[in-house]
């Protein structure tokens, strides 16, 4: 294990009727406030209307800021850094998602500074300051309620890109399962998936194998993520299973699956953020075509890695038909690949570009956007033939 500082600052508020506590602790940061939020869904679902009347019941003076989409926008970011410059704004609130929350990070960071805000994706500019953000989560997937980590999209350059600073942890986010009995079950579906890639991120791309107490817990979130997965496409107004998806979410990108485990890369993100700017593929219906392809390439290098996954996650009866001779790290890597591409199929998330209707002709096109990622992100071992050949295992 490795040397590591952990800390997180974000206060988390979960369990049923949390959201009217939005009010108290969006007035102990600021009194005007920017609340951004996506497109109709909150005001139907009753969110808003909750949402309103704790900041108004606060004194909480309220500016809006609607219309954040999935793969969120530069161009929606800039303008809301406009309006909060112009309103004089003090405290941000996201009710949404992961692309809702990262559009109000980019805002708060933006809102203080006199530069484009693309600056710091790019790495031009580091965030030396940033306004406070409150997050009311609407859907288990990203973590982005409780990490630091932003992702935009400049419609522009087609360029997706990620960005994180310790300025950027929301100081608090309140998580109320009961918020996501109306997510349908693709996004509940593709929630999961983004949740597993985060948590194979780091266990398949660190560079020290003694760590056994963080390899147990990722895979637990693993498999947790798909057992609570299953019973919310059962039942959408299982509690249980909306509280266990959720939680399993944030913790699979809070810093704690990462802590002592040393350098690690984001190589799946970094393939499936070309696709997202490309052809605004939903995020994880994204990951779910490109992790099996990653794992067939990344197999040839580390199939211990990928068998010690296995011996988690494949069921016993799957363990022990592979015998004899055939029962090593290679066959059981192949079966465990097998596993997790089925059981993305299983729960109707894309497992091929065919799927995505995006033509395998395209994978250069692909291989050339993602670069510019990898080359952002330190993962210079990522030649375009090498994504081009990943790209090409996930036809």
């Amino acid at each position: 294990m490795q040397n590591f500082v952990f800390h997180n600052p974000t206060k988390i508020i979960f369990g049923r009727k949390t959201v009217p506590s939005v009010g108290s602790e969006t007035a102990a940061l600021g009194q005007k406030a920017m609340l951004v939020y996506g497109q109709s869904s909150i005001k139907t679902s009753g969110l808003y209307e909750q949402v309103m009347n704790s900041l108004a019941e606060a004194g909480v003076t309220v500016v809006e800021h609607g219309g954040a989409r999935s793969n969120p926008l530069l161009d929606h970011v800039r303008q809301g850094i406009a309006k909060a410059k112009q309103e004089k704004v003090d405290v941000l609130i996201a009710v949404g998602g992961g692309s809702v929350i990262d559009t109000a990070k980019a805002i708060a960071a933006g809102s203080v500074v006199e530069h484009d805000v693309w600056k710091f994706f790019i790495g031009k500019k580091s965030i030396k300051a940033a306004l406070p953000v409150v997050t009311v989560l609407t859907l288990a997937a990203a973590g982005s309620e409780m990490n630091s980590g932003m992702v935009i999209t400049n419609q522009e350059t087609q360029e997706k890109f990620g960005f994180g600073h310790r300025l950027l942890y929301p100081k608090v986010s309140l998580l109320d399962p009961e918020v996501t009995f109306t997510v349908p079950p693709d996004y509940t579906a593709y929630g999961a998936v983004d949740a597993i890639a985060h948590v194979l991120e780091f266990y398949m791309t660190t560079e020290d194998a003694d760590t056994p107490v963080q390899a147990r817990l990722m895979e637990g979130l693993i498999q947790n993520a798909m057992a609570s997965c299953e019973r919310c496409l059962v039942d959408p107004r299982d509690y249980g299973g909306r509280a266990n998806l959720m939680w399993t979410a944030t913790l699979a990108l809070n810093g704690l699956t990462g802590a002592g485990l040393g350098r690690v890369g984001f190589p799946m993100h970094m393939i499936e953020h070309a696709l997202s700017a490309l052809y605004d593929v939903p995020h994880g219906a994204g990951l779910s075509v490109v992790m099996p392809g990653w794992l067939q390439w990344y197999k040839e290098q580390d199939a211990a890695r990928i068998a010690q996954l296995g011996r988690a996650l494949l069921p016993l009866n799957t363990l022990e038909e592979i015998q004899g001779p055939q029962r090593n790290d290679l066959a059981l890597a192949e079966r465990t690949i097998d596993f997790l591409r089925a059981w993305f199929s299983k729960v109707n998330s894309p497992v091929t570009l065919a799927e995505l209707d995006i033509p395998t002709e395209d994978i250069p096109r692909i291989a050339d956007n993602a670069l510019g990622l990898a080359k952002v992100w330190r993962l210079d071992q990522y030649t375009p033939e090498i994504i081009r050949d990943i790209l090409q295992r996930c036809v």
